[in-house]
């Protein structure tokens, strides 16, 4: 391997712009810690709700039962988290795990103000400190696309799943062609604007327009799924592309 090609092994994408691979997590913990306060604010308005529907349509394919293990990666603010504790009841059992602090502070107080005492964890979704085939579903909610190395990822969450069980993942995608002139124009002008004006750092809602664009297409993150193991991988296109679910199973 070549000087240069070595160098282009350690760099990565943080929107469009290429940085090296250990600057990405900072860059990526940075735009986390300013947003957590108005994080599900920002979501209502930037989607105008419909997050909320993504969310429910992801729990609902994710079919989780009493008595389920289950496993939220880059769980956040802990939306799927809650609806998951409701499922699975006394017996079940529902770890919410992110790597930014400010984000995981959040959806524990959420979690305890509605009544549910999780256990959650502080980690990387490359280095999940769980045991091989432990939970029954594992699931990432607009995560993927902010880790370094998401084959590394998805090879983890296939780690930890039991055989039998299923990873899904939602999020964003790519729009259906017609849309994207308009889609364009509201992700690089208004989300900024709404960044500035909300939380006071347009920067980091570019960046999320930028992400969005160099992340893997629906086909595309399919094959990812698959290449690290996983089987019967289907995906579901929501909102035109705009969000996408994948789902794989481990056998």
């Amino acid at each position: 391997m070549t000087e240069s090609s070595a160098q282009e092994d350690k760099t990565t994408h943080f929107g469009f712009e290429t940085v090296a691979e250990e600057l990405k997590q900072k860059k990526v913990a940075e735009v986390f810690s300013s947003v957590a306060q108005k994080y599900d604010v920002m979501n209502d308005l930037m989607s105008f709700g419909l997050h909320r529907v993504w969310k429910a349509f992801t729990i609902r394919l994710a079919d989780v039962r009493e008595g389920d293990r289950v496993l939220d990666v880059a769980g956040g603010t802990a939306d799927l988290s809650l609806a998951f504790a409701r499922r699975v009841g006394q017996s079940g059992e529902v770890w919410l795990t992110d790597i930014n602090h400010a984000m995981l502070a959040k959806g524990r107080d959420r979690l305890l103000d509605k009544g549910f005492a999780l256990p959650i964890a502080q980690c990387d979704a490359e280095k999940l400190p769980f045991p091989d085939d432990h939970f029954d579903c594992v699931t990432v909610a607009f995560g993927l696309r902010n880790m370094t190395h998401k084959d590394a990822a998805l090879a983890e969450m296939r780690r930890v799943l039991r055989p039998g069980g299923r990873l899904l993942v939602l999020e964003f995608s790519q729009v259906w062609k017609p849309l994207s002139p308009f889609y364009d124009l509201y992700s690089f002008k208004v989300l900024p604007w709404l960044g500035s004006k909300i939380v006071g750092d347009p920067d980091s809602y570019r960046y999320l327009a930028e992400s969005i664009r160099v992340h893997p297409a629906q086909q595309e993150l399919k094959a990812m799924m698959e290449g690290v193991g996983l089987s019967k991988v289907d995906f579901f296109n929501l909102s035109a592309g705009i969000v996408a679910v994948h789902r794989g199973y481990k056998v």
